[in-house]
């Protein structure tokens, strides 16, 4: 078979820290999905990882899509979610406030003090520079600003809360990460004495490779000196990396960053932003860190049913049973012109109870206007599926087109079961797609 192209997404519970499970990795062969374990440690590491899906998303037809499941794959904190985490730890971070509208707003600048800064919170980089993080001197700027920045859009991310905070009387501006290091299979720290810019274009940094314990003192003390701290100002920076480390091995996080961490004028340390992501996988062992989950509704009933879903904003559903080739199948349908309503992963345990559970969410999205089906029979057995399907059309619970591919254990029985109901079948999942995208767009 021709190796065709290789789609990391969603793994098994495992991480290097607690080596609880082995990971799940995927691959496309020849437009089928199979599943292999691989060696514990092996994967997680290997250097042509998709760090956080980097590789994968330049060869997306569909950017935000892309985004929206890698952000539920990964959950990043928002600012002031990563500085709540920080506070917990004794990190130092300034006095700030979170709001909503801007009533509350009001309340808020009220009890902080002019002037402020105003933090627009989204999950992405480049907000200074669109102008989604601003100052703020005086009550009339607040009345301006506030709504302004709750309207903006940076990267194609909307403003989901305002974080109002006490302006800092800096001196100097440093960087300090932690992150997961795949290709060394440790935890690296990053360090510069050049903060409040993006990372990758400051040239002089400190790397160092710490393993996967907590970082030591000396080592921390070794990254101060070289980034020009002394006194009292290395002393705190030794306890903020000792902590900073703690979080990225208690919470299991794919990285934990502090960019500025601001040297003050009383060469007091404190931290004017943070980032920390967590690997999803990990969630199930952090109940402390699900107040921090975006999810909706549907995504909450699907997860507790023992699937994966996603909602997007298209209006073609795509199910399928593994998360590489429901991901794939995305993929074509986005580069064919179709636009997905949702990622459907109906897993590899998946009984009739629960695939009908997952066609009864699919119902509830009022903008689906057809359902794209691509299934390789395996452990989950194609009649499995196909019998949920015929008990849906029975109920009436689907109303629109069904178009389906259906390959592996029992994919004739299946289609022979399928005859007579709305679904169509095909021998491609190209054909099925075609099929999909003009009559869903037929009907509007």
């Amino acid at each position: 078979m021709g190796f065709l192209t290789l789609l990391i997404i969603k793994f098994h519970s495992y991480d290097i820290v607690s080596k609880k499970r082995p990971k799940i990795w995927t691959c496309h062969f020849n437009q089928e999905m199979e599943n292999h374990t691989k060696p514990k440690n092996d994967f997680r590491h290997d250097k042509d990882f998709c760090q956080n899906f980097s590789e994968l998303k330049d060869h997306a037809p569909s950017q935000q899509i892309i985004k929206t499941i890698k952000m539920k794959f990964f959950m990043r904190l928002l600012e002031y979610q990563a500085k709540s985490l920080f506070s917990d730890y004794s990190i130092p971070i300034p006095q700030g406030l979170t709001s909503t509208d801007i009533i509350q707003g009001r309340n808020d600048a009220a009890k902080i003090g002019f002037p402020f800064v105003i933090k627009a919170q989204m999950a992405v980089g480049g907000r200074g520079k669109a102008g989604a993080i601003q100052k703020c001197q005086n009550a009339d700027e607040f009345e301006l600003k506030y709504p302004e920045i709750m309207q903006k859009v940076v990267k194609g991310e909307k403003t989901k809360a305002i974080l109002l905070e006490k302006m800092a009387d800096i001196k100097k501006e440093l960087y300090l990460s932690l992150f997961l290091n795949r290709s060394k299979r440790c935890y690296t720290i990053i360090a510069s004495a050049e903060g409040g810019v993006e990372i990758e274009s400051v040239k002089n940094q400190i790397i160092r490779e710490v393993g996967l314990g907590d970082v030591d003192s000396k080592t921390a003390e070794d990254v101060g000196k070289e980034i020009g701290l002394k006194d009292k100002s290395l002393a705190q920076f030794v306890e903020i990396l000792k902590k900073l480390s703690k979080i990225t091995i208690e919470k299991e996080a794919e990285l934990a960053e502090i960019n500025p961490l601001a040297v003050l004028k009383d060469d007091n340390l404190v931290a004017l932003d943070g980032k920390v992501i967590i690997d999803d996988n990990a969630m199930f062992r952090h109940d402390e860190l699900r107040k921090f989950q975006e999810v909706s509704e549907l995504e909450e009933r699907a997860e507790k049913s023992g699937f994966s879903l996603v909602e997007l904003d298209g209006n073609i559903a795509v199910v399928g049973n593994g998360a590489g080739l429901v991901m794939s199948t995305l993929d074509m349908l986005s580069d064919n012109g179709g636009k997905p309503a949702c990622f459907l992963d109906v897993g590899g345990g998946a009984t009739t109870e629960t695939v009908y559970e997952a066609l009864t969410l699919i119902s509830k999205m009022k903008k689906v206007k057809g359902i794209l089906v691509n299934l390789y029979g395996g452990i989950v057995k194609t009649t499995t599926v196909a019998t949920a399907f015929i008990k849906a059309f029975d109920n009436k619970l689907v109303d629109v087109p069904v178009f389906a591919r259906m390959s592996g254990a029992e994919a004739d029985k299946s289609k022979e079961m399928l005859k007579g109901s709305r679904t169509k079948m095909f021998d491609t999942i190209e054909e099925a797609i075609n099929a999909a995208v003009i009559e869903v767009n037929k009907n509007g």
